[in-house]
């Protein structure tokens, strides 16, 4: 690897309270030249908007705009096939930059290895340039925190489940599970409460939305519209509580 390519850095922000962001995170963001982040058409991002005060007037900002994001599309139309055509678009921006010597920093809300978009970026980049991950804090621990529940106690065992899993598989998954969270709500708000109440855990759930953010809300799982349920909400099914 040629010593004068630039430096690839996953950047692990936090869930969204600014304060969330490591000491070694905030070394490299303010270090990059090139500072990247994903976000949604017309919006600045949940990311951009933690890390927005430490930037400086040296520092190109590279923001990555989603093609799609959650919108239905019409047949022969693939969400798959178009995202993975922006990774890759997104990958070859990057690597230009790093080619030409400049060190790019892609924030990721949470932490980058967990549900983060940089991932895509790492499969494609990480074999051809040097590469870091900053590990951040993650949304369901910053979930947990906010709800002042333990999530697994002793030797419990912590299933993450995605809400998006067709509802026989989370039933299947959630039987068996000492302490789950369940992610990626949003339209499937409604066949994840199902499951939870046909399992008999209803009364354990607790759905956060928006954890350590400014608007967070803390509604119980009864009273959860799902229509409106956002994309930064999460259920969190804690451990049975042992008495140490």
């Amino acid at each position: 690897m040629m010593a004068e390519h630039g430096r690839l850095f996953g950047i692990g922000v936090g869930p969204g309270d600014p304060e969330l962001i490591t000491l070694k995170a905030l070394r490299v963001l303010k270090a990059a030249p090139v500072v990247a982040y994903f976000v949604a058409k017309g919006k600045k991002g949940n990311a951009y908007s933690i890390i927005e005060a430490h930037l400086h007037e040296a520092q190109q900002h590279l923001p990555l705009v989603y093609p799609v994001t959650t919108e239905a599309l019409e047949p022969p139309l693939s969400y798959e096939a178009i995202i993975a055509d922006f990774y890759d678009t997104a990958a070859d921006v990057i690597a230009t930059h790093l080619h030409e010597g400049r060190d790019v920093a892609v924030i990721c809300e949470g932490d980058p290895f967990f549900y983060g978009s940089y991932m895509y970026l790492h499969d494609r980049l990480a074999s051809r340039f040097d590469a870091e991950v900053v590990p951040g804090v993650c949304s369901m621990l910053g979930g947990v925190a906010v709800l002042g529940v333990p999530l697994v106690y002793r030797n419990q065992s912590l299933s993450v489940l995605s809400g998006v899993l067709p509802e026989d598989d989370l039933r299947r998954r959630l039987a068996t599970a000492d302490a789950a969270v369940i992610m990626k709500l949003g339209r499937n708000f409604d066949k994840v409460r199902r499951v939870l109440t046909d399992l008999g855990l209803a009364d354990r759930a607790l759905y956060v939305e928006r954890a350590t953010m400014a608007n967070q809300r803390i509604v119980p799982l009864a009273e959860v519209d799902p229509m409106a349920s956002p994309y930064f909400s999460l259920l969190v099914v804690p451990g049975e509580k042992w008495q140490g």
